[in-house]
């Protein structure tokens, strides 16, 4: 029976019943998978006998981070390269010995050319959370799964953690015979798609975001600072631009520059030991907290506006906040003004209690040079004050989505041949 087996990728048809069938026999229920993912169907003579879940890698979890031996910074480069077996469900009608670690086995080799073929990256290694109360993970124990320890009872929601007091029995298992070695060895040079281009300014450019940066005011007091705006700001842009993604991985960054680095980055000399000193992840913390958001916001979309292409399409849209709330508990709700094809945000702003998007995009769009441009907006902004604006003020064209809601201007769109309406050249606007 075993032989028969078969694991294949889930067609594109066939979620509705996979995330039907996951979401009424897993303990856990279902929701959607994490990050890139993918999910995958067990066979036996074409019929299903189980379904298989995989998402992305936890973002901490420390035995398997002091397994593999990586430090911080780099754990957030390399995270693509593991998935997290997230769900796992025999159906409850199958009753076949040996069935989920042959299933198990079958999946694990093929996950990662699968993987390559999706996202452009292999997976080196895999890992699973087990609930002990519940299972012992046998069948990741028989698969050739290696048991690593337990997670200490937190589980995460949206940018905090919060204590369930249930910990985890943590499995991982390397699908490439060098796994924990090259995901912990810096000069390896992988490439994963997600990976920023290298960014290279001239000096002009670099002047130019020097004199951004020291306009923004210094919100410490000038008794007792060692290092000077300038050094942090620097650092952590250089840090979060090579993807550091917190605060102790851009003080990690710092510590590796080289002496000539650090001082290129204007960071304090200290006479007893003749060496730079970068600023310490304490000093990083406080700075950017206390440091005026809205004045770095300026500095750095007016600086990015300039390194765009003067023709490159902007849109603008607003997204609530996961997980960030006032003190009131209201939800933080942000407008943002980005550039389409490199994704980089111009500048936002956010929108109170007291008003909705269409009042705060004026403001928004303010202090940018549009001229232009195509500048792309939702449904909710298809007025003629705003089209007026973008047109008459800013000099841009404006792109709108016309909904139902606006039958009559549907009814206009849809009389119009729009053979007559041919795009226009720069010209001709």
């Amino acid at each position: 029976m075993l032989d028969s087996i078969e694991v294949r990728p889930m067609c594109r048809h066939e979620r509705p019943l996979w995330d039907d069938l996951m979401r009424q026999h897993h303990y856990l229920g279902f929701r959607s998978l994490v990050g890139e993912s993918f999910r995958y169907v067990a066979t036996c003579q074409e019929q299903w006998v189980a379904l298989l879940g995989w998402s992305a890698a936890a973002l901490k979890c420390k035995v398997r981070d002091q397994w593999i031996g990586w430090p911080c910074w780099l754990q957030y480069q390399r995270l693509p390269l593991l998935a997290n077996n997230t769900r796992f469900l025999i159906l409850p009608h199958v009753q076949i010995p040996n069935l989920a670690s042959r299933v198990l086995a079958l999946n694990v080799k093929r996950l990662s050319s699968d993987w390559q073929n999706c996202y452009s990256h292999p997976i080196w290694l895999v890992e699973t959370f087990v609930d002990p109360r519940h299972f012992h993970g046998t069948c990741y124990k028989a698969a050739g799964w290696n048991f690593l320890g337990y997670t200490h009872g937190f589980s995460k929601c949206a940018d905090t953690y919060r204590r369930h007091n249930h910990p985890k029995m943590v499995f991982v298992r390397p699908l490439h015979p060098r796994a924990t070695e090259k995901l912990a060895d810096p000069s390896v040079d992988i490439p994963l798609r997600r990976q920023p281009k290298a960014l290279r300014l001239s000096e002009k450019q670099a002047g130019e975001l020097l004199e951004r940066l020291m306009a923004i005011p210094d919100p410490r007091m000038a008794r007792g600072i060692r290092h000077k705006k300038i050094s942090v700001m620097a650092i952590a842009m250089c840090a979060i631009m090579s993807n550091a993604r917190s605060l102790k991985a851009i003080a990690e960054w710092g510590q590796r520059c080289s002496q000539t680095m650090l001082q290129r980055l204007w960071c304090r000399y200290d006479r007893k030991t003749k060496r730079f000193r970068p600023p310490s992840e304490p000093t990083i913390r406080r700075f950017l907290q206390s440091v005026d958001a809205d004045a770095v916001d300026r500095a750095l979309g007016g600086w990015l506006q300039q390194l765009a292409d003067t023709h490159s399409a902007i849109a603008v849209d607003g997204k609530t906040l996961k997980g960030a709330r006032k003190d009131n508990g209201r939800k933080v709700h942000l407008l943002s003004v980005f550039l389409q094809k490199q994704g980089i945000v111009l500048t936002q702003r956010e929108v109170e209690s007291t008003t909705n998007e269409i009042t705060t995009l004026r403001p928004l769009l303010a202090p940018l040079d549009l001229t232009g441009r195509v500048v792309t907006v939702d449904a909710m902004h298809a007025h003629k004050d705003t089209a007026r604006y973008l047109v008459k003020e800013k000099h841009a064209d404006g792109v709108f989505i016309i909904k139902k809601n606006q039958r009559t201007l549907r009814e206009d769109i849809s009389e119009l041949n729009m053979l007559d309406f041919p795009p226009s050249a720069p010209h001709d606007r």
